[in-house]
């Protein structure tokens, strides 16, 4: 078997990223540096040779040289976010999604969108569009970065509110755009990065030299450990041999020996001395089932400190020692070992051989550590080794007494004739012990089946002498083939011991994963959780799950676990970082219970604790990794419980738009031909008398007030059904505005209207009949809301971003943080003196203008007096505007 052979890991990572998008990310290390016009140049170049290149976002910050780049490039229109009366630009992500480029450049990747948009974070949207197959060139600054907050808060005093997940970066192509920070000092004075206010206030605090040389330090060393982990994510894919050793990567063996912690923390030191990446690693032997108390807790403190310290964790079942480290170095491309020289017995060393010595000898290319450690003081009352480690008294006696019977069959044997290979029979009690009981009951065994065959079977019987030469060499033989056998039927109980032990482990997760399949209420997922866990570790368990109150404890294991102020206070901690709290953990450690997240797409959804009634840890290091996987899987669990309830309600609001669209759709057919035929009839009716045509004069203006309101009830089905399919042509506005006032003049009697519109405004491209229902319901929302014989004001003008056309009244106003609401179907608003109606016509508005690829926002006057409603035109729907 060829032991060279791919990683399943890194192929499962590299089959991730098939179809998505690549990911190249400009990194500097303060703002200045020139990221953004490093990433417009190889944009362009990229543009050059053919490659479909869009611009979603890019932020100039008035930089000439900067902007000058952006010409010749094709900017996707922003999507404009009505926040607290402002209007923000953020990157339209639907607009790209369907310009579908090849490549888009996205500036400032850790950038925090407004309030509205579909994600919170600028990232998040990078993400969508590589998971739909789009290239992304995207900028960021290293102290941006979610690892390196609290490093960069350290020497700046500035704590950077706008973080990423280092996750973001897996994979993804790193760029450093780096000038010396003297360079980077000079183009701020020139004004360059800030304008002068603003510069000299960051050259007083940000912009140090000693900050400069700091953040470029730290940008420099991860892009370099960035570039290691792709390349050994590459050679292990491909099964390649050799360290690659293009940056140190330290591995401190770990064993249950005193001095573990002094290995750890001069195994730290070392690292921090290399700037590399290390592993505290723990090879699992078969004598680690014969640990005392004493060597677990000192093994499980030595792990916990390699953690905390920032090292990876990682224990490995192997047959010795020598080998699993010889494995694991290996496949962590290693370049430095450290090892522990312990103080060992001569016959100890005699039986075993040296393993420093092997290791030097048999791992050429690595380099080896060895660090004389001191055994710990061993408390009083505890003893080191216990009575189990040398056997059982029970496998003793048991194996005599299978000696005394062979003698026994032998002895009949013999009786019948003379035979010469009797001494073979030795070798069943032999296996048998050494298999069943140890090494250590094997031999004794062998010894003991020497001496039987010696006394009973060689002459002079009876007795302990051999007369016979040739005999001494027979019971030799016989007692070295008894060692032999012994020895290999104890490597094979410990192989089976070591698979029994991993079987186990492997068959409780898949037990669990069974059980979760059949789990269909959170409730019923936390008692397995609690009951798997609690049993598997030996420990107090319990789950905690968010409601209206907060965090609320859902089960634990056993019933009637109670959680302090401190250790609730732990708990909500947990769930709002996304980190482990408590006992064992970085943060409020004076907490009894240990709280890990149980996790799904990155964010929390309950909270998992642990706790023991002795002194110890709640979980050991070499149990890290069983645990997570638990969570890992009830986090997917209680994922899709939540998804199968969003599921279930959103089945039941599709049945009602479906009833709804359906009824809108029935009665305003039925209606529409009755209401044709009235308002043929009172148009034909030639009144004589001034009463009689006052009275249909009212009929025909009510007539016509239902016949808008059915046709608002066909349009909002057409709408709901997506049924919309506008042909896009030039629109005067002026035009447009008359054309609405004309429809709506019974409506409008005796109402003053002004309307101020320049003279030289642009055409719109819209569809005109869409356009037309848009304009006629705001002119009627104005006229129903405004107060009576209060004026009615229509304007447009130009905007730094395009055109925009406002219809406004001079009625109460929007009570605020109705804006948005009001758009809804069917939305009345409530609590002020806005007259009731059906909610449709400014539904209306906003589906059709949302057709049209227009915004539509509300807002209440300047001066306070009335609501103003605007249509926002962007460059894209305006004709003959500069630059089209």
């Amino acid at each position: 078997m060829n032991e060279q052979r791919p990683d399943p890991e890194a192929l499962l990572r590299a089959a991730k990223r098939e179809g998505r998008g690549r990911l190249k990310v400009f990194l500097g290390a303060a703002p200045g540096v020139g990221k953004t016009y490093e990433m417009l140049s190889d944009g362009a170049v990229r543009r050059e040779n053919g490659v479909d290149v869009v611009v979603g976002v890019v932020e100039t910050h008035g930089r000439q040289e900067t902007a000058s780049k952006v010409r010749g490039f094709e900017v996707v229109p922003r999507h404009r976010v009505p926040y607290q009366g402002h209007v923000l630009d953020e990157m339209d992500i639907d607009a790209v999604l369907a310009r579908r480029p090849a490549l888009v450049l996205v500036d400032e990747l850790a950038h925090t969108n407004a309030p509205g948009s579909r994600h919170d974070k600028r990232w998040q949207d990078v993400e969508e569009l590589r998971d739909a197959g789009i290239d992304v060139y995207s900028t960021l600054n290293i102290q941006h970065l979610e690892s390196l907050n609290d490093v960069v808060a350290s020497f700046t005093r500035v704590r950077v509110r706008e973080t990423l997940p280092d996750k973001v970066l897996d994979g993804a192509e790193i760029e450093v755009v780096d000038i010396p920070p003297d360079d980077l000092i000079e183009r701020l004075r020139e004004g360059k990065v800030y304008v002068p206010d603003e510069a000299t206030r960051a050259l007083g605090n940000f912009f140090s030299k000693s900050n400069l040389s700091a953040l470029r330090e730290l940008a420099l060393r991860f892009a370099a450990q960035t570039v290691d982990a792709q390349m050994l994510d590459y050679v292990r894919a491909h099964a390649m041999e050799g360290t690659w050793a293009g940056g140190d990567r330290l591995v401190a063996a770990i064993s249950e020996q005193g001095g573990a912690l002094e290995l750890v923390r001069a195994a730290k030191r070392l690292a921090d001395a290399l700037r590399a990446p290390w592993t505290a690693v723990h090879i699992e032997t078969p004598r680690s089932a014969a640990f005392t108390d004493v060597e677990n807790i000192q093994l499980a403190d030595a792990l916990h400190l390699a953690a905390q310290l920032g090292g990876q964790v990682a224990t490995v079942p192997a047959e010795s020692v020598l080998e699993g480290l010889k494995n694991f170095t290996a496949q962590a491309r290693a370049t430095q070992l450290i090892v522990g020289k312990s103080i060992r017995s001569r016959w100890f060393e005699l039986r075993h051989g040296s393993i420093v010595d092997r290791l030097v000898r048999e791992t050429p290319g690595l380099a080896v550590h060895v660090l004389p450690t001191t055994p710990a003081p061993v408390p009083r009352g505890l003893r080191l080794r216990p009575p189990g480690e040398w056997g059982s008294l029970t496998g003793y006696l048991f194996s005599l007494a299978l000696t005394a019977m062979v003698t026994l069959i032998g002895t009949a044997i013999l009786s019948s004739g003379n035979i010469t290979d009797l001494g073979l029979l030795y070798l069943l009690p032999v296996m048998f012990a050494a298999t069943r009981y140890g090494l250590r009951t094997g031999i004794v065994t062998s010894l003991a089946c020497s001496l039987a065959y010696n006394f009973f079977f060689l002459p002079p019987t009876h007795t302990l002498t051999i007369e016979d030469p040739r005999n001494i060499i027979t019971v030799l033989m016989l007692l070295g083939v008894a060692i032999v056998s012994s020895q290999l039927a104890a490597r094979v109980r410990a192989h089976a011991l070591l698979s029994q032990a991993s079987a186990a482990q492997n068959s409780a997760l898949a037990g669990f994963a069974r059980q979760l399949t059949g789990i269909r209420t959170s409730d019923e997922l936390a008692q397995v959780l609690c009951a798997e866990i609690g049993g598997l570790l030996d420990a107090h368990t319990l789950l905690l799950m968010p409601d209206e109150d907060g965090l609320s404890q859902r089960w634990s294991w056993p019933q009637g676990a109670h959680l302090e102020t401190l250790d609730l206070a732990a708990a909500r901690w947990c769930f709002a970082n996304n980190r482990p709290a408590g006992r064992g953990s970085d943060t409020l450690t004076s907490s009894e219970w240990l709280f890990h997240p149980i996790a799904a797409g990155g964010t929390a959804l309950g909270v998992f604790g642990l706790a023991r009634s002795d002194a110890r840890a709640p979980v050991r290091a070499d149990q890290q990794p069983l645990l997570l996987s638990f969570l890992d899987q009830a986090g997917l669990a209680l994922e899709r419980i939540e998804l199968e309830a969003r599921m279930g309600d959103l089945s039941q609001a599709r049945e009602r738009d479906r009833l709804r669209h359906s009824l809108l759709s029935s009665v305003s057919h039925d209606l529409r031909t009755p209401l044709t035929t009235i308002m043929a009839t009172l148009a034909a009716i030639d009144a004589k008398e001034p009463q009689q045509a006052a009275q249909v004069a009212a009929a025909r203006g009510e007539a016509e007030r239902l016949h808008r309101f059915v046709t608002n009830l066909l349009e909002m089905a057409r709408i709901e059904a997506g049924a919309l399919h506008g042909k896009t042509q030039p629109v005067a506005l002026d035009e447009a505005v008359a054309e609405a006032l004309h429809g709506l003049r019974p409506l409008l009697a005796g109402r003053p209207v002004t309307t101020e519109l320049a003279s030289d405004l642009p055409m719109v491209l819209v569809d005109p009949n869409l356009f037309h229902h848009c304009l006629t319901n705001l002119i009627e929302n104005a006229a129903k809301y405004g107060d009576p014989d209060t004026p009615i004001s229509i304007c447009a003008a130009r905007t730094g971003g395009g055109l925009a056309l406002s219809v406004s009244d001079r009625g109460p106003g929007i009570p605020q943080g109705e804006e948005e609401r009001i758009f809804e179907t069917f939305a009345r608003i409530e609590g002020s003196d806005r007259k009731g109606g059906t909610g449709l016509g400014l539904a209306i508005v906003k589906g059709f203008a949302t057709a049209m690829g227009l915004h539509v926002t509300a807002a209440n006057r300047d001066d306070g007096q009335g609501a103003c409603f605007t249509i926002h035109f962007d460059t894209a729907h305006l004709k003959d505007w500069p630059g089209i």
